[in-house]
């Protein structure tokens, strides 16, 4: 079973976290029973990092394979594992937020989260069913509000941490201007062709600490591609070290001091990606990578569609 290395969140949740985590979004979406057996592999190859969200569907069957695993004594403790969940954005309200955690706990069964995360920087009305969206369903999120939502949230000892995905250094911004607790955590798409050079240093500076989804591209979803796994330089680099280009790809995003939440249900690939702590990449190689041109990959406007305030979003760095 593979050792993971742990990082410390900021000073204002004094928690430790595995580094990588399993990232249970799919697109297209599987069977419960497929996610929760892809669960329980991973637990098996050594993941104790989970990340799921309502809006993924994912939390009940990641409670029932966190249930499995207790029973088969491939844990011991609840506590073993840090579980990551997300405010969907149709819940973004003051007098929302805790019934949310609380709606999400009951799918997953515990009584606590690790870290809860705003979803997305934005509102949505509560009768979005399908993307894209229409113009009107989508609002400005009041940041004040929601974020004292989620500082009840902790306050009740319903999660551990508290943070935010999908945030721009412009939005963390005018977070920082009003929180109590500051974010622990803002998890954004980050990988060798979506560097984010300028939101990690930002979050650097204040203590908050990058999580990067979408470590190889988002490869085999509409929003996504083949960029990475396809990357040439990558590929003569993974050749060098006998390694895949995905490994290539999540090395290097280890090498600039965040964590990730890579997904894949296969038992092979699950492995691979936890085959990155026992090797470096060169200076060279660094070097190489760094100055790969760059495209962000996952848009709000290619999932929910190109309104105004979506668009303002995109262009918000």
């Amino acid at each position: 079973m593979a050792l993971v290395p742990e990082v410390s969140l900021s000073s204002s949740c004094d928690l430790k976290m595995p580094v990588i985590g399993m990232g249970t979004s799919s697109y297209p979406p599987v069977d419960p029973e497929t996610a929760k057996a892809a669960i329980i592999e991973a637990i098996k190859a050594g993941y104790r990092h989970f990340d799921t969200a309502y809006a993924y569907g994912s939390e009940k069957p990641l409670g029932e394979a966190i249930a499995q695993a207790l029973s088969l004594g491939l844990i011991k403790s609840r506590d073993e594992l840090f579980i990551t969940s997300k405010l969907w954005a149709s819940f973004a309200g003051r007098d929302l937020v805790v019934p949310a955690i609380k709606m999400s706990l009951s799918n997953l069964k515990l009584d606590y989260l690790d870290m809860y995360i705003i979803h997305w920087p934005l509102k949505l009305s509560q009768d979005v069913r399908q993307m894209p969206i229409a113009k009107e369903q989508a609002f400005p999120l009041d940041i004040k509000s929601v974020w004292e939502g989620m500082e009840e949230c902790k306050n009740l000892g319903l999660t551990k941490a508290i943070g935010v995905s999908n945030f721009s250094c412009k939005k963390l911004e005018e977070l920082l201007s009003v929180a109590k607790i500051p974010p622990a955590l803002n998890q954004v798409e980050m990988n060798p062709l979506w560097q984010q050079k300028k939101l990690k240093e930002f979050c650097k500076a204040k203590d908050i600490h990058i999580t990067a989804y979408s470590p190889l591209g988002a490869n085999g979803t509409k929003w996504g591609d083949n960029r990475i796994v396809e990357c040439d330089v990558l590929e003569e680099i993974a050749k060098a070290h006998g390694k895949t280009t995905a490994q290539i790809s999540l090395r290097w995003v280890y090498e600039q001091g965040v964590s990730l939440v890579p997904k894949s249900f296969n038992k092979k690939r699950m492995n691979e990606n936890l085959q990155i702590f026992d090797w470096s990449l060169t200076e060279e190689e660094s070097s190489k990578i760094n100055q790969l041109p760059q495209r962000k990959g996952v848009t709000f406007a290619s999932i929910l569609g190109p309104h105004d305030l979506v668009l303002e979003l995109d262009a918000e760095t």
